[in-house]
């Protein structure tokens, strides 16, 4: 009897153990599988990255068969994007006053989207409202310029008529500002939904428990505390709208200089890039020149999420009383 008992709880342990190999070769699977793709996906930006840095500088020290060269000092300082004269100054102006402008309209209209979705719309219409921001977002660019050149152009047009002002047909900064906050708007509207959602129903309840009114709920306890998932969609939202290429090249004309009159043609780096690129030899300087734009603006756009992460920090220290600790603090705290 006692012989049968311990051949059962013998063949009980082998099984036992089997299973938990068996799991544990899963698990070593599955975290290869995670790790692989990982690596795949930091591999792929490295390598892009690594292209367009090289492809970007070369024109600098490279000299081309017609004898062309790109000056760098007109590159950083020039006001025209041209055949022979390559200057991304003033387009690079335009980009960032664009996009500015377009922030100005997408920020507070996303914000108060999110805000109507998750806490003052009944549930139903909420829902609906999501819906129709995640099918925005959801829009490929071309069909958004397609929609500019059709209604937003003609409507800026026929503004500009109303006031006797001068649109070009209606293509103008206007039109790309327009734009680029309808593309922005479900980015940060998504994002914003996100982060007021997570935020804490003690503190609501307490905040209304003690007096406040819904409005000042929403205002001084919700849209504070969600405050760092809002930034993180408004860093999305600017990113989007610094390389948005197609619509805004359908909705801006065609110009080479600088144009702050939002109501004239105008320009960006990214539709500069575009224009004529399928026309422009491979290897020649009108082609690589636009290898040096597209470096340009991935450095605004890192230069650009860096500042805004470290404001975002900054807020949230100030705003929960952290303070950051000095380089002398971190040193004496790595030697300790």
């Amino acid at each position: 009897m006692d012989q049968s008992n311990d051949s059962l709880a013998l063949s009980i342990e082998q099984k036992t153990k089997k299973g938990c190999e068996r799991k544990m070769l899963t698990d070593k699977i599955v975290k290869g599988i995670f790790f692989f793709l990982a690596s795949l996906c930091i591999i792929i930006v490295l390598v892009t990255l690594g292209y367009l840095i090289c492809s970007g500088i070369q024109p600098f020290f490279k000299e081309y068969p017609d004898g062309e060269k790109l000056d760098v000092g007109y590159f950083f300082t020039g006001i025209k994007w041209e055949a022979g004269n390559y200057g991304v100054f003033w387009i690079f102006v335009n980009t960032l006053y664009l996009t500015l402008l377009s922030m100005v309209i997408s920020i507070p209209l996303s914000v108060l989207t999110a805000l109507c979705i998750t806490r003052i719309a009944p549930k139903p219409i909420g829902e609906l409202l999501n819906a129709v921001v995640t099918v925005l977002a959801g829009i490929p660019s071309v069909i958004i310029g397609v929609f500019g050149v059709g209604f937003i152009c003609p409507m800026v047009r026929d503004f500009g008529n109303f006031f006797g002002i001068q649109t070009a047909g209606g293509k103008s900064g206007l039109s790309a500002i327009i734009v680029l906050a309808l593309m922005s708007l479900p980015t940060i509207t998504s994002m914003s939904v996100t982060a007021l959602k997570a935020v804490d129903k003690k503190m609501i309840l307490a905040s209304l428990a003690l007096g406040a009114s819904p409005t000042q709920t929403n205002f001084k306890i919700v849209l504070t505390d969600a405050q760092s998932g809002i930034f993180a969609g408004i860093i999305l939202g600017i990113g989007r709208s610094l390389g948005e290429a197609t619509a805004i090249q359908m909705v801006t004309g065609a110009i080479s200089g600088p144009e702050f009159n939002i109501f004239e043609n105008t320009a960006t780096i990214t539709t500069v890039m575009l224009k004529g690129i399928g026309e422009a030899t491979i290897g020649s300087l009108n082609y690589e020149a636009r290898f040096s734009a597209g470096l340009i603006l991935m450095l605004i756009i890192i230069i650009t999420n860096l500042g805004l992460n470290a404001i975002r920090d900054a807020i949230y220290r100030k705003r929960n009383g952290i303070v950051k600790p000095s380089r002398k603090a971190k040193r004496k705290e790595a030697k300790a």
